[in-house]
């Protein structure tokens, strides 16, 4: 099994790291257009392999994605994050011409690959990717849910005084402020959270995963890169081997949900093939105006992408 990394930074390396660390690969490539970059993390990787005893090679390439040929999994973190002044539109043209050109690369060296994105915005840069690959959405995905349902299970962990490993929860829409949280699907060790939090804790814990991203920028002056590294890992292991996991993931919706022709954050099952399942949860009216209301907004932002490959046609 081969598993590539496009983007050597912080999240990239860690999602190298975790996935070497895990043996869930027999080889990690990581690339990057720095030259030099994602051979010196990779080499820094393979030397924790005696202490830590695994036995994935990591190895590194500068813009040679021959070096990624055969890959059955490819990661994409490459993008560059929002500075001072740059518009949303800014961003969007940047880091979707980023994506456009890996894609493009991934496609032509590994043409049967299962492509997670993981680039900003999330959602449009996944469109982005299944635009640009031009194969069956079932192989073409984002990861934010698994990331935004761990936040939130982390501090729903905090609060309660237990081991995060007893919470479940799912979370769905886009990855942003509009997220939908649903307190109705959490349980702690099989209990309902509802039975164990008080309405206002939780409904305060809820609008603090909404902005999980933004309290790690304001006390680090940068992203997060160990959690969404490890996220990414997760996928790509329910993927590798074949584990059918039921994970949150920013899917292609043709109907379900009462939404077409967008990529949104919804509950599915992840395996060998990519995206086995949606799976369709029986949402209240309020849950569902929520998940229709995030939609409306990642929707606005496809529209950009949409309007700017109208232009370069």
């Amino acid at each position: 099994m081969k598993v590539t990394v496009v983007g050597a930074g912080n999240v990239g390396a860690t999602c190298a790291d975790v996935l070497a660390h895990r043996e869930i690969a027999n080889e990690v490539v990581l690339v990057d257009i720095k030259p030099g970059f994602a051979e010196g993390k990779a080499l820094d990787i393979w030397q924790t392999s005696p202490i830590n005893l695994y036995d994935t090679r990591t190895v590194g390439s500068t813009d040679d994605y021959s070096r990624t040929a055969g890959s059955d999994v490819v990661v994409i973190t490459s993008g560059l994050p929002r500075k001072p002044g740059m518009s949303r539109d800014d961003l969007i043209a940047t880091n979707a011409g980023i994506v456009k050109s890996v894609t493009e690369n991934v496609i032509r060296y590994s043409p049967a690959a299962k492509i997670v994105v993981v680039s900003n915005p999330l959602d449009v840069m996944t469109y982005c990717a299944y635009l640009t690959a031009k194969v069956d959405s079932s192989r073409v995905f984002g990861m934010a849910g698994i990331l935004d349902t761990a936040r939130y299970r982390a501090f729903l962990a905090t609060e309660l005084n237990c081991s995060p490993k007893d919470i479940q929860a799912v979370l769905m829409g886009g990855h942003g402020d509009t997220m939908v949280p649903l307190p109705r699907y959490t349980t702690v060790a099989g209990i309902p959270v509802t039975e164990l939090i008080a309405e206002d804790k939780l409904n305060a814990i809820v609008e603090r995963t909404k902005v999980g991203g933004g309290e790690i920028v304001n006390l680090l002056g940068t992203s997060a890169w160990y959690a969404p590294g490890a996220a990414a890992a997760q996928m790509v292991e329910a993927i590798v081997r074949d584990q059918k996991r039921i994970f949150p993931v920013c899917a292609w919706l043709n109907g379900q949900y009462g939404l077409k022709d967008i990529y949104l954050g919804v509950p599915v099952v992840l395996g060998k093939n990519g995206i086995e399942k949606i799976i369709e949860l029986q949402l209240n009216e309020a849950e569902m105006n929520l998940l229709h209301n995030s939609a409306k907004a990642v929707k606005e932002v496809m529209h950009v992408l949409d309007q700017m490959n109208a232009v370069k046609a």
